[in-house]
């Protein structure tokens, strides 16, 4: 598995399939790295984003 991933890639590694809903996820702080008109975010930041967004549903009692 590569460390940094193009979108699509991106997208996959997280399964999202809406460019909508990962445009979401870049809007709220996932971080991109930008080398002229190329674009690639590494796995570690994707896996930090997706912790530190990490929500518990509350359990049915």
């Amino acid at each position: 598995m590569p460390g940094y991933f193009n979108y699509k890639q991106a997208m996959a590694y997280i399964n999202i399939k809406s460019k909508t809903t990962f445009s979401k996820y870049l809007a709220n702080g996932l971080p991109t790295i930008k080398v002229g008109n190329s674009k690639r975010i590494a796995k570690s930041d994707i896996d930090k984003f997706m912790a530190e967004h990490r929500v518990v549903a509350p359990q049915d009692k």
